[in-house]
């Protein structure tokens, strides 16, 4: 009774597998840049994404108006999500000598937690019991993930320990900056919003360049270092908020919170394939048990679409 059938192909979950491709890739050609201070890449990442979202950011910005506390508020989404959030991610995978890239994206699954956490402080959602659980479970597991056996090695622990705080302070910042974006949301539009986040982060890495006393790398950039940031540029930005997007419209929550669990799974076969760097069985183990309780934890949020939209700005 099929013989002749075309079998529908789920294009949804398709989608959703593509940005979260982009997205690990992304961390491939982030490291790659390591020649580049750290807030170099953030600048010129968010500057290259500002000036291609030009074209559709201004037509929008002319008929919205934008009040001093939008300003306020999508300056202080651009301090953690873009400025913060993506210099301590940079900085984490450039530790390569003291933690594994694999690692440092799975770590990046706790954004849930703070996700969460901080919409108890600023929009005053309830925190249940069961996500107090699950939340222990997955902060006890991300320890194990971390360091293997759960040993702190004294020869590489200070190191392996800041390259940690760094990935998950980069987790911080993207949970923090999701619930942020969610109220910036509630107020412009999503074009509007991601052209103000890209725009105010590329103003405040420039000024935190000179703070940092990086100024003279600003001509540094190569032309093919100048190409990874614009595919950098591209991957976190437009192309993959317009797939995710195309994709969510037709994918359940549940299922996209499901499908999105390639972006650590891709992190952990790059790491082994590309860099030859295996982890611990019991580093293996802590994942999936890490990434099952941020599961759980998804599964207990109602979430709705425009949750899921503030997600990927925050990401953006």
């Amino acid at each position: 009774m099929l013989a002749g059938r075309k079998l529908p192909i789920p294009t949804g979950p398709v989608l959703i597998m593509i940005a979260a491709s982009l997205w690990a890739l992304d961390g491939v050609v982030r490291r790659s840049l390591f020649v580049l201070p750290p807030i170099t890449i953030v600048f010129f990442e968010h500057a290259i994404g500002a000036l291609l979202l030009l074209p559709f950011f201004l037509p929008r910005l002319r008929k919205e108006k934008v009040t001093a506390k939008d300003l306020l508020l999508v300056t202080t989404v651009s301090l953690f999500s873009g400025l913060l959030g993506t210099l301590w991610f940079t900085q984490a995978l450039l530790k390569v000598n003291f933690i594994s890239f694999s690692v440092v994206f799975l770590l990046q699954k706790l954004q849930p937690i703070f996700a969460i956490t901080s919409a108890h402080i600023f929009l005053k959602e309830r925190i249940t019991r069961d996500y107090a659980k699950w939340a222990a479970l997955a902060l006890v597991a991300a320890y194990f993930v971390t360091f293997k056996n759960g040993y702190i090695s004294f020869a590489t622990g200070s190191g392996t320990i800041e390259a940690a705080l760094l990935a998950v302070g980069a987790a911080v910042c993207w949970g923090t900056g999701t619930t942020l974006s969610k109220m910036v949301l509630k107020r412009k539009s999503d074009v509007t919003a991601t052209g103000l986040r890209f725009s105010i982060t590329a103003i405040l890495a420039f000024v935190a360049m000179f703070i940092l006393g990086q100024q003279g790398s600003f001509t540094q950039p190569s032309v093919s270092d100048l190409g990874r940031l614009v595919f950098i540029a591209l991957s976190t930005g437009m192309i993959s908020i317009y797939i995710y997007y195309r994709g969510l419209k037709q994918t359940q929550a549940k299922v996209a919170t499901i499908v999105e669990l390639i972006y650590p799974l891709l992190a952990v076969l790059i790491d082994a394939v590309l860099y030859k760097s295996f982890l611990a069985p019991s580093q293996y183990l802590a994942g999936i048990v890490m990434v099952f309780a941020i599961f759980k934890i998804a599964q207990l949020q109602k979430t709705e679409p425009q949750t899921q939209e503030t997600e990927i700005v925050a990401k953006a």
